[in-house]
């Protein structure tokens, strides 16, 4: 048994908040993206958080110190983008494989700190693996619906890079978020099954969907059940949701979907909806106040937070998430 697996049946674990978030407080400008190395790079890379992995090290160290200084258990690696797909869009293909090993590393060194400070409270690595910013599900061209921009095996091949550096980096669990469109995230999965059959190892999973609105439907129309149907042939370590909706919205579908699985369950919502100007209000107290909720009706095993989310957020969320006992798992 892997000791994220013993930890998640002793206690509720928290997962840290948001990356982007934390990262916007810098202000970083071009320059700092390029750092020396990509200092004569042709193309803009302001705005590619994922190179902040090798150009600004020490900034992302001190946002997983930040998280887990605050009782967070897992820090996600600063990896949401990194991918062959997501890179492409700022010309670095070619550094996938050393972004999110790097990005591994980082959030290791920063887990093993704080593991050593407090031995019986062990830290863990989630190697983020986010949707791509393309869908194989549907066409981008509402003229021409049988289009794709984007095939099963692209994505394969690009997740399977990806996943290999995370593993190399020393993440403990993978975790498969946002998903808009489940094909991608079986895309994913498919990619992760095939590492672990060909490295002969066996690394956790976790999968986070994403509930686009209130239809309760993600964006390529799954409901709750139908998404928990299609990804339930992967033995995971846990399912849930996260961003698009703040902690109050995201209640219903967190409650069917405990209803119906006995894996373990993951939420990570947003500091409430966003305002006209893109921000989110949402204080870390009116946030504590609906995850206590979440903890009295045995909702969840993890919880943590995203877009909007702060050290802030994670401190009141792990305070009572240590009032609580891990959610029951319904026998199969």
């Amino acid at each position: 048994m892997s000791a994220i697996t013993a930890a998640i049946q002793k206690r509720i674990l928290v997962l840290d908040g948001a990356m982007g978030t934390m990262l916007q407080r810098y202000n970083f400008s071009e320059e700092d993206f390029r750092g020396d190395r990509f200092k004569d790079f042709p193309h803009p890379l302001k705005g590619n958080n994922d190179l902040l992995s090798l150009t600004q090290p020490q900034a992302i160290r001190e946002v997983h110190d930040k998280y887990f200084e605050v009782g967070a258990d897992i820090v996600e690696t600063n990896t949401f983008s990194g991918t062959t797909i997501g890179m492409a869009d700022y010309h670095l293909e070619d550094l996938v494989y050393e972004l999110n090993y790097e990005s591994a590393k980082i959030a290791r060194a920063s887990a093993d700190y704080y593991s050593a400070k407090d031995p019986k409270k062990p830290r863990f690595v989630a190697g983020s693996i986010g949707p791509t910013n393309r869908t194989a599900s549907m066409s981008p061209n509402v003229n021409d619906p049988g289009f794709r921009a984007v095939t099963f095996d692209d994505l394969r091949i690009a997740y399977k890079q990806q996943t290999e550096a995370l593993i190399d980096g020393g993440c403990d669990v993978l975790l498969v978020e946002t998903i808009f469109d489940t094909l991608n995230a079986k895309a994913a999965l498919f990619a992760i099954e095939e590492v672990k059959e060909e490295r002969n190892i066996d690394i956790p999973i976790m999968v986070s969907g994403t509930i686009t609105d209130a239809s309760g439907r993600t964006l390529s129309g799954q409901t709750v059940e139908a998404f928990l149907i299609s990804i339930s042939h992967i033995p995971l370590l846990s399912v849930g949701f996260n961003c698009a909706l703040g902690a109050d919205q995201l209640k219903p579908y967190l409650k069917r979907l405990s209803r119906n699985t006995s894996l373990n369950i993951s939420a990570h919502p947003n500091a409430g909806l966003p305002n006209a100007f893109g921000q989110y209000d949402q204080t870390p107290e009116e946030m504590q106040v609906l995850i206590r909720e979440y903890l009295q009706d045995n909702l969840i095993n993890i919880i943590g937070g995203c877009c909007g989310t702060t050290p802030e957020h994670i401190k009141l969320i792990a305070e009572v998430a240590g009032d609580f006992k891990p959610r029951k798992i319904l026998e199969e």
